[in-house]
């Protein structure tokens, strides 16, 4: 029952961070979109990249238990790699649904954040957290 209870409490941890992480990449993707003009796949990339870095400082702060047999320097490289097929992931999801279902990219982008979210996860989980 710990084991769970321990789980509820790190997946609360991950919600918070993400809404935090997901908030900063949306608002920079409208910004960059609507008041810079620039093409949303590329702003969705660009705040994307820059959520990264504060999901990864949060993340390994205050959600994982980083491994103790790797460097930071691996941890944030592992990191970032699994956060580049997310963000693959996001874009595919965004643009499917924007071009070919014709959905706004900003209601598109919930969507794909839903999807990449659970990526995030598991893909941390697994990878990154240091095992009992």
């Amino acid at each position: 029952m710990r084991k769970y209870a321990g789980l509820l409490v790190q997946l609360i941890k991950f919600g918070i961070v993400g809404v935090i992480s997901t908030l900063l990449d949306y608002g920079l993707m409208v910004f960059f979109t609507e008041v810079c003009g620039i093409f949303y796949l590329l702003s969705s990339t660009l705040s994307y990249a820059i959520s990264l870095v504060f999901n990864y400082a949060a993340s390994m702060k205050y959600v994982f238990r980083g491994r103790e047999d790797r460097s930071k320097l691996k941890e944030f490289l592992l990191f970032t790699m699994l956060c580049l097929l997310g963000m693959g992931l996001n874009q595919l999801i965004l643009w499917l649904v924007v071009e070919l279902v014709g959905v706004d990219y900003r209601i598109s982008k919930i969507l794909a954040t839903l999807v990449v979210m659970v990526w995030n996860f598991v893909t941390r989980k697994l990878f990154l957290e240091q095992k009992p």
